[in-house]
């Protein structure tokens, strides 16, 4: 059967390879080549006899059939995970409140959250999803026990810290005007990424206006798969049966990179470690130390 040849670790690296964007970075982290990984993700795709990536200007995204196969290949990798977890761990109880930036909230990581509930059912899990700014505020508040946010928003020492990189998308029939200002769908204005967005654009000399700003991913992948404008998104948020990266060739910056990282304090429970333990295997990009 297909399945008993497709591994645990190929799981792995594929989950890693999508989240990622980048079989090189992941090659890198893995200490393998590139034609290594390259060839790796070949044969799954020849085991499954669908194509799983289509290439862009910097990488690789998934296909819809590559998304659908990433879903079921997290829930296997998380069964695994947890059914260790529960075997291997006293039983812990107690609370624990969590605070995760709305912008890098995947479906993995409210997998996480879900996987952490069912290996200690006796937690008391307070999760709250806030924009970034608000988060930096109840961290100060002492209102939170861990979070995930851009390290821009609070002075403390992260956990872990990773990149995030940002890509410019567009609807697959979006047609770029170049004699009008660029349409732009963005977060809210307390966004690092609005920021950021807007300061590459003046750089570069590209006139913009803001036609949706809003708080929610699902709201800016609306907005940008029907065609109100161009938006940032991770690798893991773009949509590629409706929308399509932007290469510097359409007259774009380079790709964004924003730098996110796990937050808890010093003196934690047992509990907080075992969110921290369960949320380090579901980040967006693999972390490395702070």
């Amino acid at each position: 059967m297909i399945s008993e040849q497709i591994g645990l670790d190929l799981l792995r690296t594929y989950v890693a390879v999508c989240r990622q964007g980048s079989l090189s970075r992941v090659a890198a982290q893995t200490g393998k080549t590139q034609s290594a990984m390259s060839m790796q993700m070949r044969r799954l795709e020849g085991l499954l006899q669908r194509h799983l990536f289509q290439r862009t200007g910097r990488g690789v995204v998934p296909t819809a059939a590559g998304e659908l196969f990433l879903g079921y290949a997290t829930r296997i990798l998380a069964l695994g995970d947890e059914a260790v977890a529960r075997l291997q761990q006293a039983s812990i109880g107690g609370g624990v409140r969590i605070g995760l930036a709305e912008e890098v909230t995947t479906a993995a990581l409210s997998a996480a959250l879900g996987r952490l509930h069912r290996t200690y059912p006796d937690i008391s899990l307070d999760a709250m999803v806030e924009h970034s700014v608000a988060l930096g505020r109840l961290w100060s508040e002492d209102a939170l026990d861990v979070m995930i946010a851009p390290t821009s928003v609070v002075a403390a020492d992260a956990v872990t810290t990773w990149n995030v990189e940002l890509q410019w998308v567009c609807a697959q029939d979006y047609v770029l005007d170049h004699d009008r200002p660029l349409d732009l769908a963005a977060f809210g204005a307390t966004c690092p990424w609005r920021r950021r967005m807007i300061e590459a654009l003046v750089a570069a000399g590209r006139e913009h206006r803001i036609v949706l700003s809003c708080q929610s991913v699902t709201g800016l992948q609306a907005a940008i798969e029907n065609g109100l404008g161009v938006g940032l998104l991770p690798p893991e948020s773009v949509r590629t049966a409706s929308m399509r990266v932007l290469k510097t060739s359409a007259g774009l910056p380079e790709p964004l990179t924003v730098q996110y990282g796990l937050y808890a304090h010093d003196r934690r429970t047992a509990v907080i470690d075992a969110a921290i333990e369960i949320l380090l295997k579901d980040l967006p990009a693999a972390p490395r130390a702070a």
